[in-house]
């Protein structure tokens, strides 16, 4: 699926009526109107923003080119607005800017006692809507689903206003995924995936409570990693290679490449035995697809066709 985000910024003024409440983590946030001066961070929270068509409501976007996660696609649909830092921003930044309205998550621009979190936001008036994937790291929590992204979508279109724009989109990504599902050809079995993001010493992964769990179970298969009780998280080499995956799923970001992963997996003598490698299967999703936002339904179609290759 691609975004077409230019067609989707014209959006008449908000219908629904304020003041509006909605769940964020454990906490409810009122609005009294729909903010005007909004931040969002990262790429994966941005493009939720753009694809309900909201950037008349932003002052900026934070958080993206520090980490060389910005794509032509990405690049085209924020062309009007500034990055106000290139990684997590500072209550400064935020101030200077006039925010109303920040949308990040839990290691989405804030950190767990960090300096800038909706408690030491909420001083200057600045209201936060948590990512909801992004929850398990301060609450209980379940097992990462796609609802996880359609209550985003759903949410933001409450907050701004929009909500028959976001029920619009949720049913038409609910659709999408029904009719690939429909056209597929079943698998015999769950094939197992480990999710290597980052990392030689130790692997940097997605646990039960990151995205990629759900896009790996849409898709057909079955994360190694559905029992580590953790979101993105680092695990031992050991137990990856117990767990023997049948393929790889590698997220593309940063300095080193899918290709270097895919070289160091390859290369290196230890994992010789583990399934994906012997058998040399490997598959790629951008960053912006393995975390939640609009991309993850092309991903889920990409991980359920490399599942089902030869």
């Amino acid at each position: 699926m691609r975004l077409i985000f230019p067609l989707l910024l014209t959006l008449g003024p908000p219908a629904l009526a304020y003041p509006v409440t909605v769940q964020s983590c454990d906490r409810e946030v009122t609005f009294g109107a729909a903010p005007q001066a909004a931040v969002s961070n990262d790429i994966n929270l941005t493009e939720m923003m753009l694809v309900l068509g909201l950037t008349d409501h932003m002052v900026g976007y934070t958080g993206i080119s520090g980490w060389n996660k910005l794509d032509t696609e990405m690049r085209a649909g924020v062309a009007q607005l500034p990055e106000l830092s290139a990684k997590y921003p500072s209550k400064e930044v935020l101030l200077g800017a006039g925010t109303d309205f920040f949308f990040a998550g839990w290691n989405y621009g804030m950190k767990v006692g960090g300096e800038v979190t909706p408690e030491t936001l909420a001083a200057f008036d600045i209201p936060v809507y948590e990512l909801t994937e992004s929850c398990a790291h301060i609450m209980e929590t379940g097992k990462a689903s796609m609802e996880d992204m359609y209550a985003d979508l759903l949410a933001l279109g409450t907050i701004f206003g929009v909500s028959e724009r976001a029920e619009e989109l949720v049913a038409g990504y609910r659709a999408t995924l029904e009719a690939m599902r429909a056209e597929l050809p079943p698998l015999d079995r769950a094939p197992r995936v480990f999710v290597y993001d980052s990392g030689e010493d130790t692997p940097f992964t997605a646990g039960r409570y990151a995205m990629p769990t759900a896009l790996i179970e849409a898709a057909g298969g079955k994360n190694v990693m559905d029992g580590f009780e953790k979101s993105w998280a680092t695990v031992g080499w050991e137990a990856v290679i117990e767990a023997d995956p049948e393929i790889v799923l590698i997220v593309n970001y940063g300095d080193v490449t899918a290709e270097q992963k895919r070289a160091f997996l390859m290369e290196n003598p230890a994992f010789a035995d583990i399934s994906a490698v012997r058998n040399a299967r490997f598959v790629t999703l951008d960053y912006v697809e393995a975390t939640p936002g609009p991309r993850n339904i092309g991903a889920v179609k990409t991980l359920a066709e490399a599942f089902r290759a030869e």
